[in-house]
This record gives C-alpha cells, structure tokens and sequence, in this order.
C-alpha cells in the first residue's frame, strides 16, 4: 500500500516507463536473495539472521581492510564462514555484507523502509514520514491499517509465490497504484494515509494538514505524485502536436 500510495518515478530520460514506480522495478530486477523479503516463519530476529546467511556475497577483499577485491559466485555468506575460503570472514565482512542486501525493509539499528519514492516538493517527506511513524508509533492506526491490508497479504503470499518486491500485489502496485482494483479494495479510510490519526501523536497542525491533503488529493482518487508526472508529460506533448514545435519546460 505505501509503494501504491507514494509512487512518484514514472519517467526515465524523460520517457515513460509503464510503471508508477520504476525505482521499485528497479529493484526488483536485482538478484531475489540481494533485494527479496525474508520469509517469516518465527522470531524476526532469527529470519533476518537466516535471511542474510543464506544470501550471496558480493565480493570479499583478498587481505582484511586492503587488497584487491575477488568476486565470488554462488557463494552465500554461509558457506564462506564454514569454508574459509578464499579466506576466514571477519566481523568487518559481516558489517558490509549486510550493506549489500535491499529487501523492502532493512534492519539497520532502526527500520528502513525502502518503498517510498522521493516526494514532490522541499517538504514531499512529511507526509510519509508521518504516515510510518504513525503505523509504527500509534497501535491504533497500526491496528486499522492492519485489518484493511491483510486480506491482500494473504491472498499475495500463499506457499511458494515470490517475496516482495517481486510479488504479484507488489507488481500491481508499482505498476498501476491505487488505481489498482484489488489495491482499492480496502475503503480509502483505512489506507495508510487516511487510517493514521496524527493529533494521537501529537502532530502540529501543519503536518496534519499535509496528510489530510494528500489522502484527499491522491488516495481518495486512486492517484499517486507518479500520475501528476504523468499528465504533465501528456499535456506536454499536447503542446508539441499542436504548434508544431517543442513547447516543454
């Protein structure tokens, strides 16, 4: 819902890409261990142990801190600590190892959530950054986003289907947003923008503006930044059909 809602990279040179989202196809053209979610079966902390293990290395330094790099392949991190081979790992390797991994949440000490395009505007980050923090912070937007979205994660990830960001809901939604049917399907007041109740967390009037006029601009319309891009684009061309030359700015 938070890559439906925030999509905003349409364009590449220019171009229309066919995707709301192409920084998420982006990513989800990488190698699935590097960029997938991981399962989770159990205790999170564990998974993401098991996750980062059982995924490839990118490259490893010849000598510890210097050297020439190599570039091993088909080799995950677990392998390389029961073989030593082409040498012992050291905490150092375990450290930029986790750097190399892009799943669509990374631990890093704190959560980064890697499925919100750059916004729109100097001040584009307030309204994602409230909207999270409020799913995080205030259980009871946690609860309602909750309820709305896990029909669809149930029906995105039975046995055997691929992980975000390669999962068919995540595909709809840098592909076509929320004018997604099955993304429109929860009622536009339980998607993340308009289920958090920024007064709860003590959001100043501005920041709560922000939110209510982007739930009311984008998610009650079915819109994303990416669609303004892309009307732009058309209007433009417009233009240039019409007087016969380039009239863009």
């Amino acid at each position: 819902m938070l890559v439906a809602a925030f999509a905003n990279s349409p364009l590449q040179d220019g171009r229309a890409t066919g995707w709301l989202s192409t920084r998420q196809a982006v990513w989800a053209g990488i190698e699935p261990g590097r960029s997938g979610a991981p399962p989770l079966d159990g205790e999170p902390r564990e998974d993401w142990t098991r996750h980062a293990l059982d995924a490839p290395v990118m490259c490893v330094k010849e000598a510890p801190g210097g050297g020439p790099w190599h570039v091993p392949e088909g080799l995950t991190f677990r392998a390389w600590t029961r073989s030593g081979v082409p040498r012992r790992p050291t905490r150092d390797d375990v450290d930029y190892h986790l750097t190399t991994l892009f799943p669509p949440v990374r631990p890093r000490g704190h959560l980064e959530l890697r499925m919100v395009d750059a916004q729109p505007g100097e001040d584009g980050w307030i309204v994602p950054l409230a909207v999270t923090s409020a799913l995080f912070d205030d259980p009871e937007a946690a609860e309602t986003a909750y309820r709305a979205v896990k029909p669809l994660a149930e029906r995105d990830g039975p046995p055997g289907s691929p992980a975000a960001p390669r999962s068919p809901l995540w595909l709809d939604a840098r592909g076509r947003g929320l004018a997604d049917a099955e993304l429109r399907e929860p009622p536009p007041s339980a998607s993340p923008p308009r289920s958090t109740r920024c007064p709860r967390m003590g959001a100043d009037a501005s920041t709560r503006d922000a939110v209510a006029a982007y739930a009311d601009r984008y998610v009650a319309r079915g819109r994303c930044p990416a669609d303004d891009l892309l009307d732009a684009l058309g209007d433009a061309h417009r233009h240039h059909d019409a007087s016969g030359k380039d009239t863009r700015r």
